[in-house]
Order: C-alpha cells, then structure tokens, then sequence
C-alpha cells in the first residue's frame, strides 16, 4: 500500500473499531433477556464510539497519506488485500456512524418490542458495514462493505416498519441492487484494464482512455447516484423513510445517503477524471434540480417522515452541488454538509419518532401547540429546524456558504438555482415548525403528548452540542479536509479556489 503512513497507535483501531459491533451480534445472539439484549447492544455500540476517539485526536492534519493503515493478504489469487485506512475525506465519516448507531439503539429502546434480538443484531450488522465502507481501501473490501448494508436495512424496513413494509423494502432493495449491479461490471473492468489491482492509489496512478473513463464513470454513477438520492433516482427514498422504524430512517438520512457522494469524491474523481470534467456540467444541472425539486416537493407534503425525507434530497443536492464545482471551498462544504446532514437530518428524524411514539401518527394536522404541551421537545425542535434552514451559528450555515459561492464561481446560473432552494427550505422548514408547535393545541396533542423523558433529552443533547459546535468553529471539521482535498484536486488535475 502506497503513500500511508504508519500507525500512531500500536494496535489495530479500524479493524477493532469495524468489527466490535459484529462480534456484538454474535453475542446478542447467544443472549436470551431482551433486556440484556438491550443493555448489550448499547455498550457495544458505546465501546465503538470511544474507540473512535483517538482516530481524531492522533490523525495528523499536516498531509494527504492513509493513516492507521492496516493491510494483509486476504485472497492471494486475486492479489486481493485486506487494506483500511482513513485520510482527511473519510476520518469523520467513522465517528459520526458511530454516535448514530449509540443514538438508533437508544431511541429503539421501547419503540421496539417484537423480535428484539433480531433488531439489535440487523442494527449491529448494519454498523460494521458502514464503518466498513468509510475505511476500505480496495475496491474489493468496499464492494463487499457496500453489499453488506442492505440486507440488515432490507430487514429494518420489511420487518419492522409501517403498514406499507414490504413494498417499500422491496422498492429499496431492486433501486439499490441494480445500481450495484453496474458498479460491479464497472468494477471488474475497471480491475482488468488496470493490471489486477484492486488497490484504490494504485487504480488512481492507471490513467484510462478518456473513452473507457466515460463508460467505467456511468457504471459507479448507476450507483452512487441511487444511493445519494440524485433526481430522478430518488423515488425509492421517501416510501424507505416512510415505512422504516425511526432507528431506520435514522441511518438511512445519517449514513446511507452519504454513501453515494463519498463514492464520488474517493472513486469517480480520483479514478475518472476526464470524465468527470466531460460530465461537470449534466452533474451540476443535476444537483440544481434535485435541490430545487426537493424543496418544492416538500413544500407539499402532509407526512412528518415524508416531508423530511423529501428534504433530503434538496439537501444532497447541495452536496453533490459542491462536490462537481471541483474545487477546494465546493467539495470540503459538499463533505461537511455531509455530515452537517447527517447530524440535523437524523435528528429531525429522532424527534419525529419521539414524537410518534406518543400520538401514532405522522399526519403534520393531528399536530399543533407542542410548545404547550411539550416546550423541552419544542425547544430542540426548534434548534434542529434552524439548523436545517442554515442559520448562521449552526452547523449547516457554512456548509451552505462554501457550497454557494463555489457554486456561483462555476456559473451564476447554478449559484442563483441553489439560493432559490434556501429560500424554499426555509418556507418548508418555518412551515413545518408553525404547524406543529406554534398553532392551536390539537385534540390528539392534548391527550397524548408529554414532555421528553430524560433518556430522550440525552439522546438529543449530543446532536446539539455539534450543531452549535461546527456552526461556531467549523474549522475543527474542516481543519482534517484541507490537505486531502488539496491532494485530490490537484491529483485529477482541477485545482480550483
């Protein structure tokens, strides 16, 4: 493995970090108690959140390399490694699953209560996928990371979500398989063309003909692009968010949807560069429709889960926006709204699966005076709601801002489309945020809905804490970026302010 560096820590921290949660699973299943199965899942999942820890205080700042690299042959006859590592790109990527997997256990808690050890172990298994693809690097180990996340999310929604599961599980699984399936052809010829390697620096050293570049671009954009959602792939997302369990739409909002648009800043750029630059002006126009359609959308929704997962795709919109300005304030405020989203989204998220737990149901008009019946959750309602609309101080703000401006550096015309989906997300977010807390009380509210218990406050705390945090200095998540993004743009040869 080229261009790492050697580990700071002297023992395996992203293999223990990746698979604690699936040796967890193996322990719930030898559990009986639900209880245990409750309490053991939760340290597990807390375990794996401090053994993120020192991934970012030890990571050094100062260069592009793959840092804590582990690597060791796996499958000798393919020349196929088991090679992790993290750099600038990926290393928040790995906490934040982390923390919402603590978070989707947590809120799990007494929402779920049938086939409990099954939860809990599709939960878990879910977790050493996710962390899995952020630290993979060959194109192997990600592929099989990648698979791996469907099965337990199929589960999550088919078994355990709303009247209309299956259906939409089923509509989950045939989007995300078959762009699968053309990431794999692209996969196997992307390999044969460059020699056999699977090793992602090594891929990115083999320059293709811009003509196998363009074909190898669509085959992982088949992919990428169903799993961000980008219009017009985007359909299966709000029947998922709908029917899954809020643990569900948690990770699906939190983690999954990152998972396309880190797909395109570690393989499409680095690996397709020529046709990247060929495909810059459809991505844009794309990403501008999606941020525009998104919001409009949402502006007519009358479901809580429904609304919030149209807004998501606004949102990506954004990220995929600055991801293809293809420079350095676009993609590092494309990767930190990532994780802006992922924050605030699975937070709205949260809230609205407290919330229906009380009332059963997501109908935005059996809503209305929360902030009488409930201020505590009105209040971090109301945190969350002006983080999403990108008010200065919050986290989202400067995500926004580095993604607009770079927007309006490639052309005026993107730039001015992603100021009107602000405004949109404004409408719909204010909107919202007066239905459900600032009108009349409604008949359902008065006799159903309480105040936050004390598990749920320290379940949303957290999420506030980094809402405000990155809103205030946002430069202790941009500060890991800057070096990798430096070397990624000037690697493909589009360096850009």
């Amino acid at each position: 493995m080229d261009a790492t560096l050697s580990s700071p820590v002297e023992y395996p921290i992203l293999t223990i970090i990746t698979f604690l949660p699936l040796i967890g699973a193996l322990v719930v299943l030898l559990v009986r108690s639900e209880r245990l199965i409750r309490w053991t899942s939760f340290f597990i999942t807390v375990a794996t959140l401090a053994g993120t820890l020192p991934l970012l205080r030890d990571f050094d700042k100062t260069t592009h390399h793959m840092q804590f690299v582990e690597s060791r042959p796996w499958i000798p006859a393919w020349g196929i490694e088991y090679a992790v590592g993290v750099d600038g790109i990926s290393v928040l990527f790995v906490p934040l699953a982390a923390l919402l997997s603590v978070l989707c256990v947590a809120v799990s808690w007494r929402a779920i209560d049938t086939r409990v050890k099954d939860f809990f172990l599709a939960l878990l298994i879910m977790e050493t996928a996710m962390i899995g693809v952020f630290v993979s690097l060959n194109l192997f180990l990600f592929f099989v990371f990648w698979e791996l996340m469907l099965i337990p999310m199929f589960l999550l929604i088919g078994v355990w979500g709303g009247p209309n599961r299956v259906y939409a599980s089923v509509k989950f699984v045939l989007f995300t398989l078959a762009g699968s399936v053309f990431m794999l052809v692209g996969i196997i010829a992307l390999v044969e063309a460059a020699g056999g390697t699977f090793d992602f620096q090594a891929l990115a050293e083999t320059r293709l003909a811009p003509a196998q570049q363009l074909w190898l671009f669509f085959a992982f954009f088949a992919a990428f692009a169903v799993k961000v959602p980008m219009f017009p792939l985007h359909t299966w997302l709000p029947d998922a968010h709908t029917e899954a369990p809020t643990a569900g739409s948690v990770i699906l909002a939190g983690i999954l949807l990152k998972m396309g648009a880190y797909g395109f800043v570690r393989l499409s750029l680095p690996l397709f560069p020529d046709a990247v630059e060929k495909m810059l002006v459809p991505m844009l126009s794309l990403s501008v429709a999606a941020i525009i359609y998104g919001a409009y959308v949402t502006l007519t929704q009358r479901d809580l889960k429904r609304l919030i997962a149209y807004s998501s795709v606004s949102h990506m919109g954004f990220v995929t926006l600055g991801i293809f300005t293809v420079g350095r304030s676009g993609v590092e405020g494309g990767i930190l709204q990532m994780i802006n989203h992922g924050i605030v989204t699975g937070a709205l998220f949260l809230c609205v699966g407290i919330i229906y737990e009380r009332t059963h149901s997501r109908e935005i008009e059996d809503y209305g005076g929360l902030s009488r019946a409930a201020p505590v959750f009105s209040t971090f309602f109301g945190v969350f709601t002006l983080a999403a609309i990108g008010m200065p101080g919050m986290n989202t703000f400067i995500g926004e801002f580095l993604v607009i401006s770079a927007a309006f550096r490639t052309g005026a015309v993107y730039g001015a489309l992603a100021i009107v989906g602000v405004l949109l997300g404004v409408t719909y977010m204010c909107w919202l945020f007066f239905r459900l807390v600032l009108r009349e009380v409604r008949p359902k509210v008065e006799e159903t809905v309480f105040d936050l218990r004390p598990r749920e406050v320290l379940l949303l705390v957290p999420l506030v804490v980094l809402v405000i945090l990155i809103g205030v200095q946002p430069e202790l998540a941009l500060s890991y970026m800057h070096t990798s993004v430096d070397h990624l743009l000037t690697q493909i040869g589009m360096v850009g302010p």
